[in-house]
């Protein structure tokens, strides 16, 4: 009788396991189709799309489920009441995963970004790019501000603007010298990969890699000696994509938070 008991508990952990670990197990393959190149990144959104709508009420069923194994282990003495519980809470983990995964590049609920990719400080005279420009040759995105489909300049700026107005040129009272090799430093504590640093030109270019969908976005940061002051003006720019749920905003802002 315990055995039949032991095996009735035991079935349902595995199905619990099973139901989560399959949502987080899809949550990892959809970014990794991408960086195996098996399909593009919208494919990989849509099977994100596809079970993200379900996955926290599937956690909490799992979470639940193991709670309640554990709580019928005990009753019932099959004494791998532990067992059970790691089991059914391991799904409910990988639910969690099927959840944070595309949380992470998604706009919070009550928020909401403009369908921009490219974001300056300087919005008259845009900082351009030199040495990733060969890099960004089979790019879908160009490299003309507000140059996206259905885009203008002035679009671009004004939704930007609207939803970014802290973005504006930054001035500092330490000489151009010194300021570029903060911004150096800064480069390299943000983690991207620095493609270019030209001191006579006060120019730095570099490129940032999403985690998951692995996704390469641009820098361009620029210093100038202003009325005593150097300037710095950055930019921002995906290589792909339409919308980037702000994720240029986000780069720009925790730079200058460092630097």
């Amino acid at each position: 009788m315990n055995i039949s008991k032991h095996t009735w508990l035991l079935l349902i952990a595995a199905l619990t396991l099973l139901t989560g670990g399959g949502l987080g197990l899809t949550a990892l393959v959809a970014p990794l189709g991408v960086w195996l190149g098996a399909w593009e990144f919208g494919t990989g959104f849509q099977i994100l799309r596809a079970v993200n709508p379900y996955t926290p009420w599937i956690g909490l069923a799992c979470l639940a489920m193991a709670l309640a194994l554990l709580g019928l282990a005990h009753k019932l003495g099959t004494g791998n009441g532990i067992t059970l519980f790691n089991m059914a809470a391991a799904g409910a983990l990988a639910s969690g995963i099927a959840w944070y995964v595309p949380s992470t590049f998604q706009a919070p609920a009550g928020e909401s970004y403009p369908p921009i990719h490219d974001v300056s400080t300087d919005l008259v005279d845009i900082p351009e790019y030199v040495a990733i420009m060969p890099l960004r040759a089979d790019a879908p995105n160009t490299t003309v501000y507000g140059g996206a489909r259905n885009m203008t300049p002035e679009r671009n700026a004004q939704l930007q603007q609207e939803a970014f107005p802290d973005l504006v040129s930054q001035y500092y009272d330490d000489p151009r010298g010194l300021m570029f090799d903060r911004a150096l430093t800064a480069v390299d504590a943000m983690g991207w990969e620095l493609v270019a640093a030209v001191p006579e030109e006060g120019r730095i270019e570099a490129t940032a890699t999403t985690f998951w969908f692995r996704f390469k976005d641009d820098v361009v940061i620029r210093l100038r000696e202003e009325n005593g002051q150097t300037r710095i003006d950055a930019r921002s720019l995906s290589r792909v994509g339409g919308g980037d749920a702000g994720t240029n905003a986000k780069r720009l802002r925790k730079f200058f938070e460092i630097l």
